[in-house]
C-alpha cells in the first residue's frame, strides 16, 4: 500500500510519461530503427524531468511486437507495422509504467483495429469491474476471459499487471497463478496491461498505472489512446 506522498510522487512520474508518450506519433517514422526511436524517447523523458528511466524503454515493431519483452534492435519501422511502446519515468526513486500500441499508417487495417478494440474493451472492463478486496485472480480473469471468448486464449501469455513503486515490479501480481488469499486492496498501485500477441504478425498491449481507491480503480496515466501514426 502507498501513502499519499508516495502516490503524489508516482503521479508526477506518470505525468512525465504521459507527455512523452504523446510525442510518439511525432517521433516514430518509417525508416527509423527501434533503437533510434527508443533513444529519442529516452532523451524526451529526461528533458521532461525524469531523473532516470523506470526501466529500459521497449520499442517493438512489426512481428517483434508479438514478443512482450522485446528489446529494441536494428529492425527499421515500416508502413503497416503494429508498434508497441512501453516506458516509464522515475521521480524521487518512484516509477511509472505505461504502454501504448500504434499502427504505422494513416488508417489501421481492419484486422489491427478489431484486435486493438478487443484489448481496449478488456482493459476498460477491468477499470469498470475491479473492486477493493477483490481476489487477484478474479481481477486478472476480467480481461483474460474476454480475450478467451474472442478466440485468443493462447495469445495473452503474461499476467494482467503488477504492483510498482520504488521497484518496477512489486507485489501484488495480477495473475492466474496468484494465491486464493491475495487481494487488491485500497491504496495499492498496480499496472493494468492486457495484451494480444499473434506470432509472425505482431501484438497489441495497452497499459495504465492505476490506484485502487474505495470507489475502485483510478488510472494515474492518461495519455490518449490514438493508435494511428500518419
Amino acid at each position: 500500500r502507498k501513502t499519499a506522498v508516495q502516490v503524489r510522487t508516482i503521479q508526477k512520474a506518470c505525468a512525465i510519461t504521459d507527455d512523452v508518450m504523446a510525442q510518439v506519433p511525432h517521433i516514430a517514422r518509417a525508416g527509423m530503427t527501434e533503437r533510434e526511436v527508443a533513444w529519442e524517447l529516452e532523451k524526451a523523458l529526461r528533458q521532461a524531468g525524469a531523473e532516470a528511466l523506470a526501466f529500459d524503454i521497449l520499442v517493438a515493431s512489426g512481428p517483434n511486437s508479438a514478443l512482450p519483452h522485446h528489446h529494441p534492435g536494428e529492425r527499421r519501422l515500416q508502413a503497416g507495422d503494429p508498434l508497441i511502446v512501453d516506458m516509464g519515468a522515475q521521480v524521487e526513486g518512484y516509477k511509472s509504467d505505461m504502454t501504448r500500441s500504434f499502427y504505422l499508417g494513416a488508417k489501421a487495417s481492419v484486422h489491427y483495429f478489431e484486435l486493438y478494440q478487443l484489448v481496449l474493451r478488456a482493459q476498460t472492463a477491468v477499470f469498470q469491474q475491479a473492486k477493493p478486496g477483490m481476489n487477484l485472480k478474479t481481477v486478472d480473469a476480467i480481461a483474460r476471459d474476454m480475450l478467451d471468448r474472442a478466440g485468443h486464449a493462447d495469445h495473452f501469455g503474461h499476467g494482467l499487471g503488477h504492483g510498482l513503486g520504488l521497484d518496477i515490479h512489486e507485489d501484488p501480481l495480477l495473475s492466474p497463478r496468484a494465491s486464493d488469499e491475495d487481494t487488491l486492496d485500497v491504496d495499492t498501485i498496480v499496472t493494468i496491461e492486457p495484451g494480444c500477441y499473434l506470432p509472425d504478425w505482431g501484438g497489441i498491449r495497452l497499459e495504465e498505472t492505476a490506484l485502487m481507491t474505495d470507489a475502485g480503480l483510478v488510472p494515474l496515466t492518461h495519455c490518449p489512446k490514438q493508435p494511428n501514426i500518419s
